[in-house]
């Protein structure tokens, strides 16, 4: 393996954590790579399982040493997310994921109309909200969400936060720490489908993962030091560059070409 491509895999690695972190999305960033450095879809779904478990790792230790993460809370809606994420995976290993692509393209961009309309729920949270006990209804949301996690895992960190923020009443910046926790519990489940159905560079998949580290670590300090109003802009802009990459308005691996 190159020097080129290393710094690669550990820079674009930095950047998918940061974004993930704060966010969601960055895995477009990642799937991209590993397919332009010619592993099949499925592999590159696979591979990115990796870094996802490191990244997730790094930033909730992170959230848990700065006192914003609701452990009780992830525990009971990460259950039935890792039930879904499971067979969301199985149904990767086989499934033709385009079509699926632009429709989470389509909710994105949904979504983000709503952070910006209504930038209250995501920046303050709801007390009223916060004070319930867990409905069936949120058990079944993150079943859904845990299914396409397992599935493809791009811009899953949408729905999560979507779930928290305005059906569970979390801020944004507890509500990612959450988010990081909840994705940490569901991924090793996938991560061992994948690698039992032989979906694994684990070579890309290890060094991607340095950069994932670096970036969540970054990101988790940026979350709390910076408050809700600058996640819930990074948020904005990241929506904004993952649907152009669903749409085809715009190929990260033209780009990792270029420099590559």
């Amino acid at each position: 393996m190159s020097w080129i491509v290393i710094t690669a895999l550990v820079f674009s690695g930095l950047l998918v954590g940061f974004i993930n972190t704060l966010a969601g999305g960055g895995t477009i960033i990642s799937i991209s790579l590993f397919m332009f450095l010619g592993l099949p879809a499925g592999v590159a779904n696979g591979t990115n399982r990796i870094a996802v478990i490191l990244q997730t790792l790094t930033s909730t230790a992170s959230f848990k040493k700065q006192k914003v993460l609701d452990t009780r809370k992830g525990l009971l809606l990460g259950i039935p997310t890792v039930i879904g994420s499971i067979i969301g995976a199985e149904i990767a290993v086989d499934i033709d994921e385009h079509v699926f692509e632009k429709a989470i393209g389509i909710i994105m961009l949904v979504m983000m109309v709503f952070i910006i309309y209504k930038p209250q729920q995501w920046l303050k949270g709801q007390q009223q909200l916060l004070e319930k006990k867990t409905s069936v209804l949120q058990y079944f949301i993150f079943f859904l969400i845990g299914l396409y996690g397992g599935f493809i895992h791009v811009g899953v960190g949408y729905f999560i936060l979507a779930g928290l923020v305005l059906g569970a009443g979390y801020d944004l910046v507890k509500a990612n720490a959450l988010k990081v926790f909840i994705v940490l519990l569901y991924a090793p489940f996938t991560l061992i489908v994948f690698i039992y159905n032989k979906q694994i560079n684990y070579e890309y998949g290890l060094i991607h993962a340095i950069g994932n580290i670096i970036g969540a670590y970054i990101a988790s300090k940026f979350a709390v030091s910076w408050g809700a109003n600058f996640v819930r802009w990074v948020i904005v802009i990241i929506i904004l560059i993952s649907s152009a990459q669903l749409f085809g308005l715009f190929d990260f691996k033209t780009l990792f070409k270029s420099f590559l």
